[in-house]
C-alpha cells in the first residue's frame, strides 16, 4: 500500500492532504492509497478522509490527543510495516520534517524530502525538489523496498473527493511510553482563512512602505475579498509581520485560485513560493519588477493610490 499521513486542523482536513494523496498516485507505486488519520476524538476527520483515499485507517487513542513526533513515528512505522507499505508519504509541515526522518531511520528507508514532483522510476521513484535558494530544480532518485517522502505543501494540485467514499478501518497500537510533557499551547487567533488553505491570497511587498500601510491597504483587501494574508521576507525580517504568513522559498509555499501581490518586487526566493498560483495580479510602481514577469494581470502604479481603489470597488460589490 501507498501509506499517506492525514494533517488536519481545528477537526477539519487540511489542503495538504488532499496534495498528498495527488502524490501518491502520481508515484505509480503498488498497492491502495490510504490514508492514517492519527488523533484522538477524529471520526469526523476519518469520515472527510475517507472520501479522498482507497481506504483509511484511524488510530483514534487518547494517548495520541497531543503531538508528539516519537509517538508519530512510532505509530506510522507499526502502521507501514504491518500493511507493507511500498512508499511513505508525509506532508513538508513542521510536524512532517519532524518525523519524516524518524520513520525513514525506523524503516531503513531513502528519504526524498520537500518533493514538488513525483514519479516512478523503473522499480524506484524519481522526485524533483528545490535547492540553491530555489534557483535550482533538482531531481533525485531512489529504489528501495519502501520508500519515505515528504511533499512541500502548495506544489501538488489536490486531489478531488471521490463519489464513493473508501473503506474505514480501526488500528491497535503499540505505542511507547511519550518522553516529551506538553505543558501548553498557544493558538494564534485570526478570523481569516488559513494562508495554507486559501483560495485568494492578498500579499504585501516593502513597497507598501510601513506596517501602518500594511494595514490599511493589504489586510483592508483581503478582508473585503474574504483572502488570506501573506507578506514577503523583507517585510517579516522588518517585524512588520509575522513569520507564519511569510510566502517565499524560506516560508510557506501556497497555489491559491488568484494571488494578489502588492508592493511585491518579485525576488526568485519569493517567486518559488507563489509561482503555482492559478492568477497572479501585480501592483508595483517599478515596471521592470521581476513580478510582472510571472503576472498574469499587472498595474503599474502606487499602491497608495490603487489598493484603495481596488478596496473601493471591492466593497461596492
Amino acid at each position: 500500500m501507498i501509506l499517506v499521513v492525514a494533517e488536519y486542523a481545528a477537526g477539519k482536513l487540511s489542503k495538504s492532504t488532499a496534495e498528498m494523496v495527488s502524490a501518491a498516485r502520481d508515484s505509480g507505486r503498488e498497492g491502495p492509497v490510504t490514508l492514517l488519520v492519527l488523533g484522538s476524538g477524529i471520526a469526523g476527520v476519518a469520515n472527510e478522509a475517507a472520501a479522498l483515499a482507497d481506504q483509511v485507517l484511524v488510530a483514534d487513542l487518547p494517548q495520541l490527543a497531543q503531538y508528539d513526533a516519537e509517538l508519530w513515528a512510532a505509530a506510522i512505522t507499526q502502521i507501514a510495516r504491518e500493511g507493507e507499505a511500498t512508499t511513505v508519504i508525509t506532508g513538508g509541515s513542521r510536524s512532517g520534517r519532524e518525523y519524516s526522518p524518524r520513520v525513514a531511520v525506523r524503516l531503513d528507508a531513502p528519504l526524498l524530502e520537500d518533493v514538488i514532483s513525483l514519479a516512478p522510476a523503473g522499480t524506484g521513484l524519481r522526485a524533483q525538489r528545490y535547492t540553491y535558494l530555489a534557483r535550482v530544480t533538482e531531481t533525485v532518485e531512489a529504489d528501495a523496498p519502501v520508500i519515505v517522502v515528504s511533499v512541500k505543501p502548495g506544489t501538488f494540485t489536490p486531489a478531488q473527493p471521490a463519489a464513493s467514499a473508501g473503506e474505514q478501518y480501526d488500528v491497535e497500537l503499540d505505542l511507547p511510553a511519550p518522553r516529551v510533557q506538553v505543558t501548553g499551547k498557544t493558538v494564534e487567533k485570526t478570523s481569516r482563512v488559513a494562508l495554507s488553505e486559501a483560495d485568494l491570497v492578498v500579499t504585501g511587498g516593502r513597497g507598501v512602505g510601513s506596517p501602518e500601510n500594511f494595514t490599511s491597504l493589504v489586510e483592508g483587501l483581503a478582508d473585503q475579498l474574504g483572502a488570506g494574508v501573506g507578506a514577503t521576507r523583507a517585510v517579516v525580517d522588518a517585524g512588520w509581520r509575522p513569520y507564519s504568513e511569510q510566502v517565499g522559498q524560506t516560508g510557506r509555499t501556497v497555489q491559491p485560485k488568484a494571488y494578489i501581490a502588492l508592493g511585491v518586487s518579485g525576488a526568485v526566493q519569493h517567486l518559488s513560493g507563489m509561482g503555482k498560483s492559478k492568477i497572479i495580479v501585480a501592483v508595483n510602481k517599478d515596471a521592470e519588477a521581476p513580478i510582472f514577469k510571472v503576472a498574469d494581470y499587472g498595474i503599474v502604479g502606487d499602491v497608495n493610490e490603487v489598493v484603495p481603489a481596488l478596496i473601493e470597488q471591492a466593497r461596492n460589490k
